[in-house]
């Protein structure tokens, strides 16, 4: 598993460091503070590629470089865990070649799989690719050609994806599903399970339905999904958060199946590791679904376990949503799980600096409180106008001298922007009447 991460005069910060454990790694912070960037990092860490050089359809993920010339020597430190042990890796950004460095280390010895934000999907597997670059210090070179990654944009999941010489790497989830469906074998039983294990709650699962024509002019079989309301949707007509999820359940059990050819022919064991990037995992997804995602991923790690016999599953993820925190605390165990959040703190001569930070997992106890909390740094839930409005009513009930029209406006104003049950009407009124200005 992915052990440390340090990056030093490259990303936002001149300096973060992550120390992750074993089971899941949440990343919280703002806009433009560098999750993503950590997880791209992560993923090139273990598999010394990054997505878009990989497959240049891509508009996100690409190489990391130093900023300015304000920074020193830009460094890259990683460590993870092998199957002969533990490995660390350090690489240095060569201006001159402008690619990143360093001595050739033992690779990860497990799958790793990057959930990008815009729908784009990565995977790695020791068995079928190579780490092969050009400007490494390198013992020799793959003579097989592997691609150094399979990195897919969202076309691509679903109708195949080809390397530079037009050669098929992968039929695409279309194809493949409704081939294994026709071969009624252990493959669809597989996907059947995760998908039921990723389905939003018990009413609303996904199942696999019969395979469907959608046109006159389009001969491909097409999988469909039973909806709660009776009907088979075929899944070209599903909605983005579906969509999304389909692509990680159909990459997953498409890596376990190829995975499985490739260690028969090599001879080699199955993977004892697997390593999950998901960037914005709430992304397109209904709150009722952010609530159960968490869970839903951590039974999906018994389903990955039943494809991988005694594999050990890693999580890192990056979200911007309270109600994914709130659903960790009844799973949250401080020895297999960590919280990371990015700030952007004002430094005493007024410039901003962007800090990474492990953080204590305090169980909140509802979505609104984590708002408040450090993961998100709100003043309060509610909108702007209320905000605004609650700061300027406290300050008139704080002050000793208040007029009844004084008070009758910020009431007027108050119940623009508040609910009627809201509690700060408690308060309002209480201080009110012992001002005398209740009529």
């Amino acid at each position: 598993m992915l052990k440390q991460l340090t990056l030093k005069n490259v990303g936002p910060a001149p300096f973060m460091e992550l120390h992750f454990s074993d089971r899941l790694n949440l990343l919280t912070g703002d806009n433009g503070l560098g999750k993503t960037f950590l997880l791209d990092a992560a993923w090139w860490a273990l598999t010394r590629s990054w997505p878009a050089e990989v497959n240049t359809k891509l508009s996100s993920g690409m190489m990391a470089k130093p900023h300015g010339e304000k920074w020193e020597r830009a460094v890259i430190e990683f460590s993870f865990a092998t199957n002969s042990g533990p490995v660390q890796g350090e690489f240095h950004f060569d201006h001159k070649h402008q690619d990143w460095n360093g001595k050739y280390c033992v690779p990860f010895s497990g799958l790793v799989f990057y959930a990008l934000a815009n729908g784009s999907m990565a995977l790695w597997d020791p068995n079928r690719t190579s780490l092969h670059r050009p400007n490494m210090v390198w013992n020799g070179w793959d003579p097989h050609h592997r691609p150094p990654a399979y990195v897919f944009n969202s076309e691509e999941i679903w109708n195949g994806l080809h390397d530079s010489s037009g050669k098929r790497l992968c039929n695409g989830l279309l194809a493949d599903w409704a081939g294994w469906q026709k071969e009624h074998g252990a493959t669809i039983k597989a996907l059947a399970n995760i998908l039921s294990t990723l389905a939003p709650s018990a009413d609303e699962g996904m199942t696999i339905g019969d395979l469907s024509r959608i046109s006159l002019t389009d001969v491909r079989d097409i999988p469909t999904l039973k909806m709660p309301y009776g009907q088979e949707v075929p899944v070209l007509y599903a909605s983005s958060a579906i969509r999304r999820i389909l692509s990680l359940c159909y990459l997953l059990v498409w890596a376990w199946q190829e995975h499985s050819h490739a260690c028969k022919l090599l001879g080699e064991p199955m993977a004892k590791r697997f390593v999950f990037l998901i960037d914005e995992i709430e992304a397109h997804l209904h709150p009722k679904w952010q609530r159960s995602i968490i869970r839903s991923l951590l039974h999906m790690a018994n389903e990955v376990a039943v494809l991988f016999p005694g594999v050990q599953v890693q999580f890192i993820i990056t979200t911007h949503t309270p109600l994914v925190l709130a659903s960790m605390e009844p799973f949250f165990d401080a020895v297999q799980d960590k919280w990371f959040d990015i700030d952007l703190l004002a430094d005493k001569d007024g410039t901003f600096l962007v800090q990474l930070s492990e953080q204590p997992f305090i169980r909140r106890g509802d979505a609104s409180n984590w708002l408040t909390s450090k993961a998100f740094d709100l003043q309060s839930g509610c909108s702007l106008e209320a905000e605004e409005a609650l700061a300027e009513a406290s300050a008139l009930l704080s002050r000793e001298s208040v007029t009844i029209a004084e008070a009758r406006g910020m009431e007027e104003k108050l119940r623009m922007v508040l609910g009627d049950t809201d509690p700060f009407w408690v308060r309002w009124r209480f201080i009110l009447e012992k001002k005398g200005l209740l009529s």
